[in-house]
């Protein structure tokens, strides 16, 4: 069976991939498919910065804010998902673009990670929950770094869920997360994929942008939207989302305002520098830097000509 045609848009927070995909999908009679584990949700609208109807152009996004907050979502709920998607995309004559920054969502989509139900334990996972909120997560991500050193380097302090859920999977199953993808690779992906990574050159450029996209953010109303969600939201995957949880001290009179800000630039510069970290270690990506460029315009004609040799000129 001929595999499908995938454009895959990478990168960190603040970069231009939602710029970049769109041009893509306009170009090249695409459709986006979200890779964002954070904008899959309801409401919360400025802090993922979903794109506005205005900035999509006319092209068709898929994956975006369907999600109650309230409600918990696993990678392989996503994969199913976007599964779905990219064969409606696809048959529909259209060229599916899968964009986004969350690395795990990409990989597990893109190569055809599998996800099998004896993975999961209720109880197990309640019982690692207790002990992270007793212990701590050092404590946790040592635990899980001495059974599955590379698992627990692509993870950081605040990853939760993720640490927990690495534990649960190997206590039920005995093997790592790690080998658990080394054996779920085994079958073949159904996409023919190109990846194209947008980044900086001058790192300071990228803070730049992810300092004045906050400021943005709170022009559009990011405080009035994080204190209903500080009122309203549980313990869920939604609770980690950055924009959300570092403005929390200003609600509850702990902190100024300015220092709250200045810490969710600082959170969104270190979340962008793990995002990094992850898809440097895809060698398939093709990296480019607008700061390369005299203008946005060149930039994309030779991304183009990546994707016209890609489908052979046929999309």
């Amino acid at each position: 069976m001929k595999k499908i045609p995938v454009i895959a848009v990478v990168g960190p927070t603040a970069s231009g991939k939602t710029s970049l995909s769109i041009n893509i999908a306009k170009k090249f009679r695409g459709q986006v498919v979200s890779a964002d584990s954070m904008q899959i949700y309801e409401k919360m609208d400025i802090a993922t910065a979903k794109p506005t109807l205005d900035e999509m152009q006319g092209i068709k996004h898929h994956l975006i804010g369907f999600q109650p907050i309230d409600k918990k979502f696993s990678v392989a709920e996503y994969v199913g998902l976007a599964n779905d998607c990219i064969e409606k995309i696809h048959n529909e004559g259209a060229l599916p673009v899968v964009a986004g920054g969350t690395g795990l969502y990409i990989d597990s989509l893109l190569q055809n990670i599998q996800f099998s139900k004896e993975e999961n334990n209720s109880e197990i996972r309640n019982e690692l929950t207790a002990l992270f909120d007793e212990k701590g997560a050092e404590y946790m991500l040592e635990a899980l770094r001495e059974i599955d050193p590379e698992t627990a380097e692509r993870l950081h302090l605040k990853d939760k869920i993720r640490i927990i859920r690495a534990l649960e999977i190997y206590k039920v199953t005995g093997k790592t997360m790690t080998e658990q993808k080394i054996l779920s690779r085994e079958e073949e992906s159904p996409y023919e994929v190109l990846y194209i990574g947008i980044n900086y050159r001058d790192r300071n450029v990228l803070y730049d942008r992810i300092n004045r996209r906050v400021d943005i953010m709170l022009e559009n109303g990011l405080l009035e939207e994080a204190k209903d969600f500080y009122n309203t939201s549980s313990d869920t995957t939604a609770c980690q989302a950055i924009g959300y949880k570092e403005l929390a001290p200003y609600f509850k009179g702990e902190n100024q305002l300015s220092e709250c800000v200045e810490k969710l630039k600082q959170e969104t510069r270190r979340y962008a520098k793990r995002q990094l970290t992850w898809f440097r270690k895809n060698e398939n990506i093709n990296w480019v830097y607008p700061d390369d460029y005299e203008n946005e315009a060149e930039m994309y004609n030779d991304v183009y000509k990546l994707i016209n040799d890609f489908t052979g000129g046929k999309q």
